[in-house]
C-alpha cells in the first residue's frame, strides 16, 4: 500500500531523512515514534506528496508519486485522509463545513448527500447534532473528534495521523486512541501515525517503527518494542533523560 525506498531529504544542506526505507501493508496500522523534531512529520509529508524526496521513491498503491504532476498528486491525495496535529479546523467554518469540506470542494454530491455523509462520520466519532457549531464552541477533545470525522469523510484508503493525542488530557487521549483503532478496524483503512506518546503507540499499532538519526532503527510489534534490547529504543520508551538520545544532536 505504501513504500518509501532509499529516501533522502535535506533542508538547507542539513540531512533529515537518510536512505530511509518503510513498507506499510494494506490494512496495517503503523506507528512512527521518535523525539520531537527528529523528522517524523517530514516522513508523513512525503507519503502525502507535500514534500518530494531529493532521491529515492515514494510509492502509493503501486504508483511512484515522486514524478506525478500537481494534478496527479491532487487525485492521489483524495485516497488519503489527514488528521493534523491540533485538528487544524477552519475557525470561520461550521462543523458541517469543516467535516464536509473536501466533499463540498471536490465532488458533485448534492447538499443532502453531503449532509448525510457528515452526519454519518460525526456519529462514528460519538458526536451528533453539532453540525452548526463553530470550532470556538468546541472543547479540545471535541475538536480532535471533528478532525477524525473530517479525515474519514472522503472514505479514504489511507489515513495519516500527526500527533493525534497532543494537547489533550490522558483520559481524552485514551478515548482518541480507542476511536482511531475502532475506525481503523471498522473502515478497513491503512494508517500511519506519528507520535511520541507510547501509550498511544502500544494501543493503536500493529507495528511500531523507531525513528532516530535520520533512519528507522527498529521495527516490530508493540510487544517486540516493549522488550527491545536496543538502548536507544529502551531510553525512549522509558523516558529516561540519561542515554544516547539525550547526548545526541539529532534535533533539527
Amino acid at each position: 500500500m505504501i513504500e518509501l525506498k532509499n529516501v533522502y531529504k535535506s533542508f538547507g544542506g542539513r540531512l533529515v531523512l537518510e536512505d530511509l526505507n518503510l513498507t506499510v501493508d494494506k490494512g496495517e496500522s503503523v506507528v512512527i515514534i521518535g523525539r520531537s523534531g527528529c523528522g517524523k512529520s517530514v516522513l508523513l509529508k512525503h507519503i502525502v506528496g507535500l514534500l518530494r524526496p531529493d532521491s529515492g521513491s515514494v510509492t502509493i498503491e503501486g504508483t511512484d508519486i515522486t514524478g506525478l504532476t500537481d494534478r496527479g498528486l491532487n487525485e492521489m491525495r483524495r485516497k488519503i485522509g489527514m488528521f493534523f496535529q491540533g485538528a487544524a479546523l477552519f475557525d470561520s467554518l461550521t462543523v458541517f463545513e469543516n467535516v464536509g469540506f473536501e466533499l463540498i470542494e471536490h465532488t458533485k454530491k448534492s447538499l443532502d448527500e453531503i449532509r448525510e455523509r457528515v452526519e454519518e462520520c460525526l456519529k462514528m466519532v460519538g458526536l451528533e447534532g453539532i453540525e452548526r457549531l463553530k470550532p470556538a464552541e468546541l472543547s479540545g477533545g471535541m475538536k480532535k473528534r471533528v478532525g477524525l470525522a473530517r479525515a474519514i469523510c472522503m472514505s479514504p484508503d489511507i489515513v495519516l495521523f500527526d500527533e493525534p493525542t497532543t494537547g489533550i488530557d490522558p483520559i481524552m487521549g485514551d478515548i482518541i486512541n480507542n476511536l482511531i483503532r475502532y475506525l481503523h478496524n471498522k473502515l478497513n483503512i491503512t494508517s500511519v501515525t506519528v507520535t511520541h506518546d507510547m501509550k498511544s503507540a502500544y494501543k493503536i499499532a500493529d507495528r511500531i517503527c523507531m525513528f532516530y538519526n535520520k533512519k528507522l532503527v527498529e521495527v516490530g510489534t508493540p510487544e517486540d518494542v516493549q522488550h527491545s534490547t536496543n538502548e536507544i529504543v529502551r531510553q525512549f520508551i522509558t523516558g529516561d533523560s540519561n542515554g544516547p538520545l539525550a547526548e545526541s544532536n539529532e534535533h533539527l
